[in-house]
């Protein structure tokens, strides 16, 4: 692990210790794993299709920036967890985490960067949801944390991650 992830490891470790001992009457609501499952990528993919099925010229470009999104997201964000290779909490800490996650790899969280990635490209082509997708993708991170899958720095790397590749694709496509 490269030095600079050690040292927000120990940050990262101490504030989820911290969420968690505040935490533990929602870790085990069902509500919050239905948050969390919302960012698996189907829902993403039912929206999109919900959303384009007017037909109208912008439609046909969210869908087409999304696909650009989410063809760059993929690849990356699996090439730096393992190249970074960070625990997730339940594989370092003393705990038990509500669910189990897909992968081994913590950094960065890919739930929240696929979230905030289909935020920021939603929020272009629908500005007045722009408050809905936001709370949406920072709930699916959260999430996270409380089923003890993610230190919230993996949160925040996911949600400057996912945000840049909006831009990105937004950009490419645009």
């Amino acid at each position: 692990m490269v030095r600079w992830l050690a040292t927000l490891s120990r940050y990262d470790q101490q504030w989820f210790c911290w969420c968690s001992q505040r935490s533990q009457g929602f870790q085990q609501q069902g509500w919050i794993r239905l948050l969390s499952r919302t960012g698996d990528g189907y829902c993403y993919a039912l929206i999109a299709v919900v959303l384009s099925s007017s037909h109208t010229e912008s439609a046909n470009a969210l869908a087409l920036t999304l696909a650009a999104g989410f063809s760059l997201e993929v690849p990356l964000f699996i090439l730096i967890k393992r190249w970074l290779k960070r625990p997730r909490p339940y594989q370092t800490l003393s705990i038990t985490a509500v669910i189990r996650a897909h992968d081994q790899f913590s950094f960065p969280s890919g739930h929240t960067t696929a979230a905030f990635l289909f935020a920021g490209i939603a929020s272009s082509f629908y500005p007045a949801w722009t408050p809905l997708w936001m709370t949406w993708a920072t709930g699916i991170g959260l999430s996270r944390i409380l089923l003890g899958v993610h230190y919230p720095g993996d949160i925040l790397a996911g949600a400057l991650l996912g945000s840049t590749l909006a831009f990105m694709a937004l950009q490419l496509v645009g």
